[in-house]
Order: C-alpha cells, then structure tokens, then sequence
C-alpha cells in the first residue's frame, strides 16, 4: 500500500451538482433557482449582516470609548531577560533584541522596564527607560542611551 492506492471511502465525496445542463437532468432552465426574484440573480441575496430591514445589530449597539491617535506602543524588555541573554560588556540594541527572540516585530519602539535584578555593566540603546530601570543599569555599571 502506498499514497499512489489511497481513495476516499464509497460515498463521502459526492459527485458536484451540475446545473443548468438540460431539462432531463431536473436542474435545467432556471437551474434550482425558480423564476426571477432577487435570490434568482447572479449576485442576488442579502450578505449575512442583513436582518430583514432591521436595524443590524452592529449598528444598534452603542460605540463607547476613546481611541487616542497620538498613542505610542511599545514592546517592552524586562531587566531580568537583559540579565539572562547578554554577557558583560554587551551592547543592547533593538537589532540584538530582535536576535535574541526579546521582541516580535523590527521597528518596534522599545521600552526596558525595572522589573528583575541587573548585576551585569551593559550598554542599553532604547526609546524609554522606566526610573527604576535606569538606576539599576547605571547601578550595574553600564549605560542608558535614549536613541
């Protein structure tokens, strides 16, 4: 037995119904579709939103909130993933994060956060430092760079 010999079981793939290929075959003429009307024309019907001229449901519930265009995001870095994947002396960059799997996507803004111990000097280049981050990394004996 090989994939070559492989068929599905005997009856679990019915054969496409063909319309519109005579009037001995049931489905000639208007094809199943009986005579003019919307749902008779190609394109005809309502999309699945439509709920027979009531107010759709997406249009009915209320819009709440506020979307700041201004907002900038981050992708944050915690000292403790600092601590584990850079050696002394190293110098932390957006490029290296991304290399070392600290962040998802290339040309993130990128904020270090105070949260675990730093006891390594590194060299940080970041667009934000929380306080407690900065003073734990000049603690250390490195640097903070805002780039």
């Amino acid at each position: 037995m090989d994939l070559s010999t492989l068929s599905p079981a005997p009856g679990s793939r019915p054969a496409k119904t063909r319309v519109g290929r005579g009037i001995g075959s049931g489905l000639g003429k208007t094809s199943g579709r009986g005579h003019k009307g919307q749902k008779a024309r190609s394109g005809g019907g309502k999309g699945p939103v439509f709920e027979g001229g009531q107010k759709p449901l997406h249009l009915r519930l209320p819009k709440r909130g506020f979307k700041n265009p201004f907002r900038v995001e981050y992708s944050v870095v915690n000292l403790a993933a600092l601590e584990e994947r850079f050696a002394p002396g190293d110098e932390v960059t957006p490029e290296s994060l991304r290399a070392a799997g600290l962040i998802k996507r290339a040309g993130d803004k990128i904020k270090v956060l105070g949260d675990g111990d730093l006891t390594k000097p590194l060299t940080v280049r970041a667009n934000a430092f929380s306080k407690t981050a900065e003073q734990k990394i000049l603690a250390a004996g490195g640097k903070a760079e805002v780039i």
